[in-house]
């Protein structure tokens, strides 16, 4: 064979060879080890080189096919496994430049003319040269080489091949730059790398960027580009150009160009020439041609951007500020918006304007953030250079508004927040089109407009130019303007921003800006008002303006200035004379009846001032002694004609009805103020002493109708609106859910005086509310804002509604008659019939139910048994065909009243509603339904149905019910039925709906069995009769047939099974504590137990067959079983625990059915705990198999059967982890008799195991069940309590197991995402490690170990759930160390104050304002900071141990505070925390603070300070003067 291929040079050059043939030798040469040929690999690779330069230089003719098979023979030389193992053994492999020219020629052909002609081969050639050191030197020692292909790669990316090619192409990228960053970082000349990026990089690795930026491969093609390979080409572009264009040589290049400054002669050398690096950089951006012209724009506005934040980056520092800002200027320059005019600026479309409006913001951004400009600095040194510019984009912004752009307004709040003076010369304009003017609809753009509203009145307020500001407002709401298609002036947002400003105010500034609007109403409006619709709306804006003002500013009290107090009076008494008497006299004579809009808006300014007055009068006079009330006291007149308010001095009782007729005209603010002004009068009339005569209630029942009938006609009508909570937005769609919030927020004044009509009408529209459509339910529990549901359901779950016994009975009254209703349009049969039968579906009020109890209680024991009245009744409809069927429509209505009344009190009932309601739901449970409905429905109503007579049997007034009806024949009545019933069910027994109803139905029957053992009322004969329906009914015949096998019908016999199962467990421990305490059996209800207990070994050995054939176990046989045995065990007196000697297999009665289950449920175990209830009764019956040794199996360990199916269980994957939860009590009181039963070699076999699955190979084998089950198994230990040799083997085993947690930790935190299942209960064992620990852990490295998992857990990048679980598991290991191992702390003070920084600054993380993010993720955070200042609180109580540490962790907090703005309620608790570490500081720990902060954090620190001098200091020192 040698010979064979001896010759293979030559032939390979051979004209007269075929193609065909030469690449078949060339192939079997390259992989064959007998062709020996000299410097082999080098020749071949040469040859196949030399083919395609032969080719590509047109001196040979070659099909394309040839071509292609000869890229791909290069490929799979350079790709092959013997070229790498050659090259690694020190072998030398050439490639000549020839072949890399012709591959940067090849994908220079594809990014000018897109000919993907053996594209990927090539690149596949490439990438190969370039992941091999050895081969890629070819590019890194002729650098030209490698920027050219660098810049061909980038442009043959930017033309977006076929999908094919871009993974491979984003590959060779990947690696071209990261040669290229090596090749920068060794380059020794700036010049040549400068020159290198502008003249050839620039340009695409700019498109380029801005392409991966978009996302254009993850959209076009999900999976076509890895986003982490986007992310790495994104930085490595970024470092490219940073090391390209502004490299640290060329600042003085820099300085020379944007501040004129003359470079030092010494060190001009290479860089002599260079002379505009920013201009050049400029020109290469803005030039036109390098890209489609419809990229062009955006490019360069991402570009900007980047160059900034680039530039910064590499020459921000202190000194260089002006630098910095100078290159702002003209990279702003390059947008279109700096240079479009006026006229042309109409041409951006709103997807223009956000894109650069994006830009601008990033800009202006890093100028706040970097701190460049400096007021001061600018206006002495540098004539307001900054300033000036800053004003241009302020005019640019303002002159073009863009209000649906949210980056519009976020740019102008950043310009406020450097100075107020850029924005101030147009501050009007600025008011008009970001605010009062602007058309917002969008919710971004809601928040955005919000934002800079708040920044610009919280900039005035600490200016104190707070008029200043609304002088402006009232100058823009005043000028002629379309009032009608202005939005309402404050929506919710808007209004929270001016609460907040006013709350700040001082009371001198408030009532400036209160004359100020006064005056401003007086003087532009009032006088123009009549006749002027758009003066009416101009009135409406500044009254909701007023009332803000008014409603928000702080209360006076007893300690105002005089002075404060007596001007407070005057401008009350003047806007009640000379603002709103005006405007209520405007309503008393309309000129114009026509003018609608106009009356509508004149009335409601006049009404809202009106009750605003009214409201701030009343508060003044009860919060300010020296203010003086100008309503005055309401007199006896005022008390005669209480149906009209009399609250406004001056206004006389017939103007008041005129007022009233015309605000009645109207369903908007008008009406609704009115109301108000009613219910303040109540208010008044309440705080008289003489609210109790007769003219005072007549006065109150009168107003408190007129309240509720206001809106009466308007509230059964539009239902699906929502109101954003705020005065000013009432309208004729939102008025019906502003009316209804009224009435519920004052329920408790309203109630007390409405008549009983009244009050079930408001029940009426409560049920309404409740009982929507689905459609309607979805779309209310999406809207944010209040909606007549949502108040509704306020009260329906408010714990003040039980108080409220009036509401609360008619609502009740009112689900009663709908269900009544409903059962009465299902009836079969004659109405009257029914009524004889069914009397309370009939009858109007639940106390007739009354005169039962009283016609029971006087029958004689003698007399005939008028309880069995009812049960006869009921017993005899049910037997047979049922006279009330419900359809499918009909049961989802009455399913939604029921779950309606699932939410209330039902357990405070009086007793006629308790009885009324009991049968009427008994009633609804047995009724037949129709074919429509389906079995799950049916099964979700009987749930329902049982779940409400469970809490009214729980209820104080149960025992009433057993006045009218036998326990026993309700039992009977329920089962009857439910026997019936369970034959129609067309479902699955292991159906979650129907184990969760069988659960339901079994409690309402160990309710109803309780009640009768707690009252021992006729026990003998009620559970006699129980007893003897049980085994007299059918299914028990079918069982003791056979018939049941045949059917195959298990549910009815799961019905049997579980009431025998409840009755057993009712009448077992019953019986026992009897026979305990009397020293005697009590025969008959002994003798009834043992029947029970005959009966259901019976069915359980018949269902056995049922078991075999079933996937597992039913929860329902396994907990009869579990009965069974409990009552078989306390029937021979044997107490839990105790012993008994082996072998006495006869002293128990099923034996063999107790070993047959436990093997079972031993091999079933992991299927059983998917299901909680199943879960729960095999854990409990095991336990009591475990306590019962007699039926312990001879032949295997009952310790080491069960520890290994519960190891099963806790490695399963597939068992949900809420599952695991609710066994959990279950399993943990299993493991401590586990425990006290086992030997100690027991228990080292399950240490053994515990520390195997501990083992860190588990780790790298991704077995992570093995752990999982580890973990679990160490916390059941920890909740055991045991002692002696097995405590002692367990705690000789802690170093090892908090080593392995250590370990283990270390590797699961490497893992991409974070397996945090493994975290959670890794801190758990930590903590409860420590704490239990704190006597038998004596080595100090492995609590310090504890130091090392908390700063390896993640706290960062999570979810808000999964934050809000991992936060307090660490907050407890480190409380377990500071309180347990305060020793081992104090020696390790630098870890815990790094696991705790770690808890503050994730904290600030995650509490800091932002746009994405619920109510319920900031609870969370709410949480975790309070938690935060605990553990600041236990610091500081160890104040002679931190002491020295306080400044330190003051700079720490400081420092991380100054880069986040907090929400206010996470501010606020830390803010408590640091506060009690500053206790701990000494006054030249606050100078050191003060003088070492950096700039930013040390004026945070110095505000931080007063305001614990002002807040904090002085409380604590004062209450330490009263405890003197």
């Amino acid at each position: 064979m040698a010979a064979v291929y001896s010759g293979i040079s030559l032939k390979l050059k051979c004209k007269t060879t075929t193609w065909e043939d030469k690449l078949k030798l060339a192939h079997f040469a390259w992989i064959s080890h007998q062709c020996v040929l000299p410097n082999k690999e080098q020749v071949l690779l040469d040859w196949a080189r030399q083919s395609l330069v032969a080719f590509y230089k047109k001196k040979l003719e070659l099909k394309e096919d040839i071509v292609e098979r000869l890229w791909i023979y290069i490929d799979n030389i350079l790709h092959s496994n013997k070229l790498q193992n050659l090259i690694k053994n020190g072998k030398t492999i050439n490639l000549q430049i020839s072949l890399v020219k012709i591959i940067n020629e090849r994908i220079a052909e594809f990014s000018l003319s897109g000919s993907e002609r053996n594209l990927c081969a090539v690149l596949s050639c490439c990438q190969g040269i370039l992941c091999t050191p050895a081969l890629a030197v070819i590019y890194t020692t002729r650098q030209e080489l490698m920027v050219a292909l660098l810049s061909q790669l980038c442009w043959s990316a930017c033309r977006q091949p076929e999908d094919t090619v871009v993974p491979l192409l984003f590959e060779v990228i990947h690696l071209a730059l990261g040669h290229y960053l090596l090749i920068q970082q060794q380059q020794v000349n700036p010049r040549r790398a400068f020159g290198e990026m502008t003249g050839h990089l620039l340009q695409p690795c700019l498109v380029l960027r801005h392409l991966l930026s978009e996302g254009t491969w993850m959209q076009a093609c999900q999976g076509k580009l890895r986003q982490a390979l986007s992310r790495d080409l994104r930085s490595q572009i970024e470092a490219t150009l940073q090391g390209g264009v502004f490299q640290f040589e060329l600042l003085s290049s820099y300085k020379e160009e944007l501040l004129d400054q003359q470079p030092d002669d010494t060190k001009m050398g290479a860089m002599k020439n260079l002379l505009t690096p920013m201009g050049t950089v400029i020109a290469r951006l803005v030039e036109t041609g390098y890209c489609e012209p419809s990229l062009h724009d955006a490019v360069v506005a991402s570009s900007v951007a980047l160059l900034y934040k680039l530039f910064l980056d590499s020459y921000f520092k202190e000194g260089n500020q002006l630098l910095c800002f100078q290159v702002l200027p003209r990279l702003f320059g390059c947008l279109r918006i700096s240079r479009q005019q006026e006229e042309q600026m109409q041409t951006l479309s709103t997807s223009d304007w956000t894109t650069e409006l994006l830009v601008v913001e990033q800009l202006l951004n890093s100028v706040a953030n970097s701190n460049i400009y400096s007021i001061v600095a600018d206006r002495v040194r540098h004539g307001e250079v900054q300033f000036r510019f800053y004003r241009r984009v302020a005019e640019l912004l303002i002159n073009h508004s863009q209000a649906s752009v949210p980056a519009w307004f976020r740019c102008l709040k950043v310009l406020m927040s450097l100075n107020h003076l850029i924005l101030e010369p147009d501050l009007d304009d600025l008011l008009a089109s970001a605010w009062i003017d602007a058309d917002r609809t969008e919710f971004r753009t809601k928040k955005a407009q919000e934002a800079l509203i708040h920044t610009l009145f919280q900039t005035y307020v600490k200016l104190r130019q707070v008029p200043r500001l609304f002088e402006e407002i009232l100058g823009v709401l005043c000028r002629p303007a379309a009032e009608a298609l202005r939005q309402p002036l404050l929506a919710s947002g808007l209004s929270t921003v001016l609460c907040e400003c006013f709350v700040e105010l001082p009371p001198s500034q408030v009532l400036d800006t209160w004359s100020l609007v006064l005056d401003k109403f007086q003087s532009l409006v009032l006088p123009y008002l009549q006749g002027d619709p758009d003066m009416a709306l101009k009135s409406l804006s500044l009254s909701s303006l007023l009332h803000c003002i008014m409603f928000n500013m702080k209360s006076l009290d007893s300690g105002t200035p005089l002075p404060v107090v007596r001007r407070m009076q005057g401008t009350m008494e003047r806007m009640l004379q000379e603002l709103v008497k005006p405007l209520l006299d405007l309503l008393l004579d309309p000129r114009s009846p026509a003018l609608e809009l106009w009356l509508q808006k004149v009335s409601d300014s006049a009404l809202l001032l009106s009750h605003t007055w009214a409201q701030v009068d009343t508060m003044l006079s009860l919060n300010c002694s020296q203010y003086h009330a100008v309503c005055g006291p309401l007199t006896g007149i005022a008390l005669e004609i209480s149906d009209l308010p009399f609250l406004l001095p001056g206004v006389e009782t017939h103007h008041w009805k005129k007022i009233e007729k015309t605000a009645a005209q109207f369903n908007s603010l008008g009406r609704y103020c009115l109301e108000q002004l009613y219910l303040q009068k109540m208010r008044r009339t309440l705080m008289q002493t003489s609210s109790q005569s007769e003219e005072a209630l007549h006065a109150l029942r009168n107003d408190a109708a007129h309240v509720l009938g206001s809106g009466r006609e308007r509230l059964t009508q539009g239902m699906t609106a929502s109101w954003d909570g705020q005065v000013g937005t009432v309208s004729a769609v939102t008025y019906p859910i502003a009316h209804w919030h009224l009435i519920v927020s004052n329920l408790p004044i309203l109630l007390s005086y409405l008549c009983p009509d009244d009050v079930t009408y408001m029940a009426g529209v409560m049920l309404r509310t409740l009982t929507v459509s689905k459609a309607q339910e979805d779309s209310a529990e999406e809207e944010p804002n209040t909606t007549l549901q949502k108040l509704s359901e306020a009260i329906l779950h408010s714990p003040l509604f039980p108080e409220l016994h009036s509401l609360h009975s008619a609502f009740l009254l009112c689900i009663t008659k709908q269900c009544a209703s409903i059962l009465c349009a299902g009836a079969q049969s004659d109405l009257r019939l029914l009524s004889q039968k069914l009397p309370w579906l009939f009858e109007k009020d639940p106390m007739d139910v009354a005169h039962w109890e009283t016609r029971f209680a006087k029958v004689s024991c003698e007399g005939p048994e008028p309880r069995g009245e009812i049960a006869q009744n009921l017993l005899s409809l049910v037997k047979s065909d049922f006279p009330i069927q419900l359809q499918g429509e009909q049961l989802e209505r009455i399913l939604g009243l029921l779950e309606v009344m699932s939410a209330l009190q039902l357990d405070s009932f009086w007793a006629p509603y308790h009885v009324h309601c009991f049968l009427l739901l008994l009633s609804t449970a047995i009724t037949r339904l129709g074919s429509s409905c389906s079995s799950s429905l049916t099964l979700k109503f009987l749930t329902t149905c049982y779940q409400l007579l469970g809490y009214l049997q729980r209820g104080k007034n149960a025992r009433s019910v057993l006045r009218v009806v036998y326990a026993s024949d309700i039992f009977e009545i329920i089962l009857t039925s439910l026997f019936k019933a369970s034959s129609y069910f067309l479902i699955d027994r292991d159906d979650p709906l129907w184990l969760e109803f069988l659960q339901v139905t079994g409690t309402f029957l160990e309710q109803l069995m309780q009640m009768l053992v707690q009252v021992k009322l006729s026990l003998v004969l009620n559970f006699g009769k129980i007893v003897a329906f049980l085994s007299t009914c059918q299914v028990d015949a079918d069982v003791a047939s056979g018939r049941w096998l045949k059917n195959q019908n298990p549910l009815g016999w799961q019905l049997r099974l579980v009431s025998l199962t409840k009755l057993c467990q009712v009448l077992g421990p019953f019986v026992k504590e009897r026979k305990q305490q009397q020293h005697e059996a009590p025969d008959a209800l002994l003798g009834l137990l043992q029947q029970a207990v005959l009966q259901m070994g019976t069915v359980l050995q018949t269902g056995t067959a049922c078991g075999a054939r079933a996937r597992h176990l039913p929860s329902a046989f396994i907990l009869a079983v579990s009965t069974l045995l409990e009552v078989d065990v306390g029937q021979q007196g044997r107490h839990r625990g105790a012993e008994i000697a082996p072998g006495t297999d006869e002293v128990l009665s099923h034996p063999a059915l107790y070993r047959s289950v436990y093997f079972q449920v031993l091999s079933e175990l992991p299927a059983l705990a998917g299901s909680s209830q199943s879960g729960q009764a095999a854990m409990r019956f095991l336990t009591l198999f475990l306590l019962a040794p007699e039926l312990h199996p001879k032949e295997e360990s009952v310790f080491t059967s069960m520890f290994h199916s519960v190891r099963k269980v806790l490695a399963d994957p597939a068992i949900p982890v809420q599952a695991i939860q609710d066994i959990e009590p279950h399993l943990g009181a299993l493991f401590t008799h586990m425990l006290d039963f086992g030997t100690t070699e027991d228990f080292q076999g399950m240490m053994q195991y515990i520390l195997q699955g501990l083992d860190i190979r588990n780790v790298w084998t991704a077995d992570q069940r093995a752990i999982l089950s580890a973990l679990k198994l160490i916390k059941l230990l920890l909740n055991c309590p045991f002692g002696g040799e097995k405590a002692s083997l367990f705690w000789r085993a802690c170093p090892q197991i908090i080593t392995a947690l250590t370990l283990q930790t270390r590797e699961a935190c490497q893992e991409q995402p974070v397996p945090l299942a493994v975290f959670e209960p890794t801190l758990d064992i930590l903590a409860a490690l420590l704490r239990q620990g704190e006597k038998a852990i004596g080595n100090p490295h492995h609590v310090s170990l504890a130091f090392s998992i908390l700063l390896m857990t993640p706290v960062h990048r999570l979810k808000p759930a999964e934050y809000g679980s991992i936060f307090p598991r660490m907050h407890n290991v480190l409380f377990s160390i500071l309180q347990c191992h305060p020793k081992v702390m104090l020696k390790a003070i630098p870890s815990f104050f790094n696991c705790f920084h770690r808890l503050v600054v994730s904290v600030m993380h995650e509490g800091r304002q932002k746009d994405k993010g619920s109510a319920d993720d900031l609870l969370v955070v709410l949480e975790c900071a309070r938690l935060v200042e605990r553990m600041y609180s236990h610091i500081a109580a160890r104040a002679e141990d931190f002491t020295v540490f306080s400044p330190f962790m003051v700079a720490q907090y400081v420092t991380e505070l100054h880069k986040v703005t907090l929400y206010p309620a996470v501010k606020n608790l830390l803010q408590e925390g640091i506060y009690l570490v500053l206790d701990l500081c000494i006054e030249p720990d606050v100078q050191f603070l003060r003088v070492s902060l950096p700039p930013g954090a040390r004026d945070v620190f110095r505000e931080l300070h007063n305001d614990y001098v002002k807040y904090h200091k002085a409380k604590r020192e004062g209450e330490k003067r009263y405890t003197v």
